[in-house]
């Protein structure tokens, strides 16, 4: 299995030792050994998660990193988090996927008006399985804990992904300060309810 390590918090370092990891097309800055890098055809999803991405006109280029030796990726000075999987799943939005265990098992999932909302696609990503996932963030990622005493209201656009048994729902908050143009600009949130993390970064997407 790939050895994900942080460099620092904004260069990833993945040892391979004749193994596969899918990154970020473009996002390799430096490797060392005997690697090999190749277009993945169907984005880490599959014929028929492409296939959903391309009829939305929508993108998700990845690429193979495989053989023997050390390869760092990084993508325009963005915070890099490491996230273990030990057979769960990670719902994260495929603009902030920088790379994964080529292990994985990943799918696309309709994002209804949460993705429409906040402009990052119709569709988001599930990984699944035992392995690493990295994440990248405008700043340090902040994981939320969500209980079902304690749901969560979050920003669509501070929003990067969820783990756990959660539900979420579109929360509309228009009033007549809205109508007039004096509203607090929070116009509409997410509602994460259930049992589980809940993963933003402290800016939000412009």
């Amino acid at each position: 299995m790939p050895t994900f390590h942080l460099n620092n918090e904004r260069l990833l370092e993945v040892t391979l030792a004749n193994e596969k990891v899918l990154a970020l097309a473009g996002a390799m800055v430096a490797y060392h050994g005997a690697i090999k890098f190749e277009k993945s055809l169907t984005g880490g999803e599959g014929f028929f998660g492409a296939l959903k991405r391309k009829v939305a006109n929508e993108s998700f280029d990845l690429m193979i990193s495989s053989g023997t030796g050390t390869v760092f990726f990084a993508n325009q000075a963005r915070e890099i988090t490491v996230i273990p999987l030990r057979g769960e799943k990670i719902f994260v939005e495929s603009r902030s996927l920088l790379a994964l265990d080529a292990g994985l098992k990943t799918n696309t999932v309709f994002a209804g008006l949460r993705g429409a909302a906040s402009g990052q696609g119709l569709f988001t990503t599930t990984v699944e399985g035992t392995g690493s996932v990295a994440i990248m963030s405008f700043g340090n990622l902040l994981e939320l804990e969500v209980t079902p005493a304690t749901p969560l209201f979050v920003d669509p656009d501070a929003f990067i992904g969820f783990m756990g048994q959660l539900t979420q729902e579109f929360v509309f908050d228009v009033n007549w300060r809205t109508m007039v143009g004096q509203s607090s600009g929070e116009s509409y949130q997410l509602k994460f309810s259930g049992t589980g993390v809940v993963y933003v970064q402290p800016s939000e997407r412009k």
